[in-house]
């Protein structure tokens, strides 16, 4: 009896283990999955504990709240005073729905307007900076450069090979890829859309779920390196840009502008001075010497 009883545990056992390995996001290796209930996995965020839906791509709102949030023994902790430029990855306030809130701040009381890529679109304020929306990253550019050392690849082949790494890697539509442009060895690659209907992803998300994967950095559950193949042969990413276009135009202040302005028209002023001078020096010189020889000549 005991030994049938040792083979029914350990069979429990197994398929316990099974259970809690199975239950993992796929689309997201950061989150955290339990088994509440037969056959039901949920799988939250660290920072917002939020459920994830791993049949799709996480909001990159919440992408960047748990990268900023410690996680026991998986990774280091970045301290958040380790980043205080708006310009990269930041803890951000997000909406329930996984959208970033049009106004984000740190923790030096410094505020910004972000568009839904969660890109700053103004200057740098205080808490009294208002926010009156949230504006739409409509259009998205991609570009990239592949190894020179490969030979160049068929238009086509190029076209129909990121398009299939983007539907099927990213889920997202081909409709929603609006061009893809290849001049040895620079990729370029044009999102579109002007919106969003709740059960597509956004080309946001895309565009840094893409990133992390060019970066080595996968989000992904299986954290497998990306590999895109063209006919056959490897495309080797070597450097990659985004570029965020919203639908409003930023509302950048011209201080920066002014003072570079200022800058080099100090620059210009100081040169132009300099050479008025030496010129003037000569002229002297040339006098004083003239006059001595006039001097000279007389008392001959």
């Amino acid at each position: 009896m005991e030994p049938l009883f040792g083979v029914v545990l350990a069979l429990i056992v197994a398929v316990a283990s099974a259970a809690n390995d199975s239950c993992t996001c796929a689309t997201n290796k950061w989150a955290v999955c339990a088994q509440d209930g037969p056959g039901n996995c949920t799988c939250r965020l660290p920072g917002s504990h939020h459920p994830v839906d791993c049949s799709t791509l996480t909001s990159k709102c919440f992408l960047m709240k748990a990268e900023m949030t410690p996680l026991k023994e998986k990774r280091l902790w970045r301290p958040p005073q380790g980043v205080l430029d708006s310009d990269g990855i930041y803890n951000p306030d997000c909406e329930a729905s996984g959208a970033f809130k049009a106004r984000q701040c740190n923790q030096s009381s410094t505020c910004w307007c972000v568009n839904t890529a969660g890109v700053r679109r103004t200057e740098k304020g205080g808490r009294s900076l208002s926010c009156r929306e949230l504006v739409r990253t409509g259009w998205i550019y991609i570009e990239l450069t592949h190894g020179r050392s490969s030979n160049a690849f068929h238009v086509p082949d190029v076209t129909r090979a990121l398009t299939q790494l983007f539907e099927s890697r990213y889920k997202l539509r081909p409709k929603y890829i609006t061009a893809v442009k290849y001049d040895p060895p620079l990729i370029q690659i044009r999102l579109h859309q002007s919106k969003k209907p709740s059960w597509d992803v956004d080309i946001a998300d895309v565009a840094y779920y893409f990133e992390k994967d060019v970066n080595n950095d996968s989000v992904f559950h299986s954290d497998s390196k990306l590999t895109v193949s063209v006919n056959g042969r490897a495309l080797a990413i070597e450097k990659l840009w985004i570029y965020y276009v919203d639908e409003k135009p930023p509302e950048f202040c011209m201080r920066q502008l002014a003072a570079g302005i200022s800058a080099v028209v100090t620059v210009v002023l100081l040169t132009a001075g300099i050479g008025i001078a030496a010129l003037l020096v000569l002229r002297w010189l040339r006098t004083r010497t003239y006059k001595k020889f006039e001097c000279k000549e007389m008392r001959e």
